[in-house]
C-alpha cells in the first residue's frame, strides 16, 4: 500500500512590531500605491507583491510578509482608506440659447462625468423662464458620492424668433469664393521629417479614390486606414466600403500600414466584440502599425452610465483583445480628451492636435496635425500625421 504526505505550511507568524507605519494611510483612487509608501520604518524587508489595489473606495485590510532582521518570515497588516478627493468634470459652453417655449436639455450639450461615479449628480441652479425672453445667468453644478463638487456658471440666452424677411431680388450680391485653406503635405514633410521621424496619412471612405503611387510618390512612408464604425451606440460594425482597397493598393506599393476603427462602445463587453470583428477583418494582411481605437461619442457619454474610468477600461478591453492577437493597440484622442479622460490606460498614443507645434506633454508615438492636408493622389482634404520611430516625445 502507498501513500502521499500532505505537508501543510503555516503561514507567517503576525507581527507588527518590526515595522512602523507613516500616519496618514489615505491614498487617491486610482493611484499608483505600494505597501512601501505606508512603511516609516521596518526591521528587515518586504518580500511580498507591493503594490495595492486602489479601485474601490473605502477601508481595505492590507496584509503583507516582510523578512525581520532575523531572516524570518514575518506578517504585516495596516488598514488603507482609499478615498476619491477629485471633482467631477464639466465641459460645457459660456452660453446657450433657446427659442421662446422651446424646453431646456442641456444632456446632450453639456459634458457631465465623474472619475469613480457612472452617475454622478449634474443639475442647473438658478431661475430661468423658457416662456420669458431675457438672459439668465445659471450654474451648472455636479456631486459625487464623496460629496465633491464643481461648479461652472453659464448664461442662458432666451429668445423670439425673429420674423421673416424676404431679400429684394436687386439686393442679393454674389459672394466671393474664397479658396479653402489646406496644409500641403510637402511643407508638413520639410518642417517634421527627420532620422527619427515619418510622415504619412490616415484614410477612410471621405477620401475616396486614392492612386497610392502617387501617395508614395509625394513622400508619404506610412497610412493609416479605417477598418470599419459602429452605427451609433448599440449600433452594427460596418466595413469601410473602401477598406480593402485601400489597404491592398497601400500594401501593394510598400506603405507601411496600421487600422483604426471608429467606435461607440458603451461597456467593455461591447468593445472585445469589436476587436473580435476587426482582427476577422484584417485576417490575411501585414500589419506593420498599431490597431487604434477611436472613440469619439461625448454627446452620447451621458446616457451610458460611465465612469471616467469605466471609459478607459471599454478603450482597454478593445486593446487588450488585440494585443493579445499579436498586434500593436494604440488609442486615439485629442489633446484636450487625452488630458481630462483617457488618464488610466498604459498603451500607446495617438495624439490629434491640430497645430504647428504639440504642447501635449505626455507620451505619444504619433501626432495627428491637421485635417485639412493636401497630397497628390488624393482628390479631398486628408489628415497628415507624424510617425516617431524612437517614441521620445515626452
Amino acid at each position: 500500500m502507498t501513500g502521499s504526505i500532505l505537508i501543510i505550511t503555516a503561514p507567517p507568524k503576525l507581527d507588527t512590531t518590526g515595522y512602523q507605519l507613516v500616519e496618514n494611510l489615505k491614498v487617491e483612487v486610482y493611484s499608483e500605491a505600494k505597501i512601501k509608501d505606508f512603511i516609516e520604518s521596518i526591521n528587515g524587508k518586504i518580500i511580498t507583491n507591493d503594490k495595492i489595489d486602489t479601485k474601490q473606495l473605502g477601508e481595505q485590510e492590507v496584509r503583507f510578509i516582510y523578512e525581520n532582521e532575523n531572516g524570518q518570515e514575518r506578517m504585516g497588516i495596516m488598514d488603507i482608506d482609499v478615498v476619491d478627493v477629485e471633482k467631477p468634470l464639466i465641459w460645457l459652453s459660456g452660453s446657450y440659447s433657446t427659442e421662446v417655449g422651446q424646453e431646456l436639455n442641456l444632456s446632450e450639450e453639456v459634458l457631465c462625468a465623474d472619475n469613480y461615479d457612472s452617475n454622478p449628480n449634474c443639475r442647473v441652479e438658478g431661475e430661468y423662464d423658457i416662456n420669458t425672453p431675457g438672459t439668465y445667468n445659471l450654474t451648472y453644478v455636479a456631486t459625487d458620492s464623496s460629496n465633491n463638487e464643481e461648479r461652472i456658471n453659464f448664461t442662458l440666452n432666451v429668445y423670439e424668433p425673429a420674423p421673416v424677411e424676404e431679400t429684394p431680388e436687386e439686393n442679393i450680391t454674389e459672394e466671393t469664393e474664397q479658396e479653402p485653406v489646406v496644409t500641403a503635405f510637402n511643407e508638413v514633410v520639410e518642417e517634421h521629417k527627420d532620422e527619427n521621424t515619418e510622415i504619412g496619412i490616415d484614410v477612410s471612405k471621405w477620401q475616396g479614390e486614392i492612386d497610392f503611387e502617387k501617395v508614395k510618390a509625394a513622400g508619404a512612408t506610412f497610412v493609416m486606414i479605417r477598418v470599419g464604425s459602429q452605427q451609433g451606440v448599440g449600433g452594427e460594425y460596418v466595413l469601410d466600403p473602401y477598406f480593402r482597397q485601400n489597404i491592398n493598393n497601400a500594401i501593394e506599393n510598400n506603405l507601411k500600414v496600421g487600422v483604426y476603427f471608429y467606435s461607440y462602445a458603451d461597456s467593455k463587453e461591447e468593445a472585445n466584440k469589436q476587436a473580435t470583428w476587426v482582427l476577422k477583418q484584417i485576417q490575411g494582411y501585414q500589419l506593420s502599425l498599431p490597431i487604434a481605437f477611436d472613440w469619439e461619442c461625448y454627446n452620447e457619454f451621458n446616457q451610458m452610465q460611465l465612469s471616467l474610468f469605466g471609459l478607459n477600461e471599454v478603450a482597454e478591453s478593445f486593446l487588450d483583445k488585440v494585443e493579445d492577437a499579436g498586434y500593436d493597440g494604440m488609442l486615439y484622442g485629442s489633446k484636450n480628451y487625452l488630458n481630462s479622460i483617457w488618464k488610466y490606460h498604459d498603451y500607446d498614443v495617438w495624439l490629434a492636435h491640430y497645430t504647428e507645434q504639440t504642447d501635449y506633454d505626455s507620451h505619444y508615438i504619433m501626432w495627428q496635425l491637421c485635417q485639412d492636408g493636401q497630397i497628390d493622389g488624393i482628390g479631398t482634404a486628408v489628415d497628415i500625421n507624424v510617425l516617431y520611430k524612437n517614441e521620445e516625445t515626452e
